[in-house]
């Protein structure tokens, strides 16, 4: 079984889905077109397919001019039934693929955020098992508009549309549900400056914050990691 990772950012962590993706034993071919514009052209041999985040708007195609192509290929892949998992940007561009607006800088949000799951969301295979309410970590300016035929699954007060799937299994979530703890601190390692102009404060009370916040957001990350796995 094997299952295509498009990074779109130089520093991608795997982190949660890594970890579910390795029980599932799944090999993983790991594209970055953020590098070189390169982008899976057989689908067919793959049993998912995974979009990560990245700092640049999905909107961006004067920068990463690869942007619509990877929107067109998600939309392709979920129309044909396979799974589609993206993370924050990975969910900007699934809905930006179904036709729904990016709306660009009106969202902002960062650290551990609670997360409610919806009346659909609690139905859906992905978050059945989570509790009505659950912390994750947020690292984004941007939101999106529901598609046409997508249902909400979560959302809290700063974002209405914080998860959704769409046909039989696409599914988008606009927090990064793959960020364990690890993740956040190789972060607060790689990313110093942007974090602190980010969250002023932040790495100083980090080890406060994680204590309190972490542990069930890591569970709730792996929970819903190992939930898109099965579908695979």
């Amino acid at each position: 079984m094997r299952v295509a990772i498009v990074e779109n950012t130089e520093v991608t962590h795997l982190g949660q889905v890594g970890v579910a993706l390795a029980e599932a034993g799944a090999l993983l071919d790991i594209w970055r077109p953020w590098a070189d514009g390169r982008l899976p052209e057989d689908m067919g041999r793959y049993a998912g397919l995974v979009v990560f985040g990245g700092e640049q708007s999905a909107l961006d195609d004067h920068t990463h001019p690869y942007l619509p192509r990877l929107a067109g290929m998600m939309r392709a892949y979920g129309e044909g039934g396979g799974p589609v998992l993206g993370i924050c940007l990975g969910s900007q561009l699934l809905a930006r693929a179904y036709g729904a607006a990016n709306r660009l800088g009106v969202a902002r949000e960062f650290g551990w955020h609670e997360v409610r799951p919806t009346a659909e969301g609690r139905a859906d295979p992905l978050l059945a098992d989570l509790p009505d309410g659950f912390p994750i970590f947020q690292w984004h300016s941007d939101t999106f508009d529901l598609p046409e035929g997508a249902v909400r699954l979560a959302q809290n007060g700063a974002v209405t549309n914080q998860g959704f799937r769409i046909g039989r299994a696409a599914y988008a979530t606009q927090f990064h549900f793959e960020a364990n703890r690890a993740v956040v601190e190789a972060w607060n390692r790689d990313f110093a400056d942007a974090v602190e102009a980010r969250h002023p404060g932040w790495l100083s009370a980090f080890e406060g914050i994680a204590a309190d916040r972490a542990p069930a957001a890591d569970a709730a990350g792996l929970a819903i990691a190992r939930a898109w796995a099965r579908l695979l």
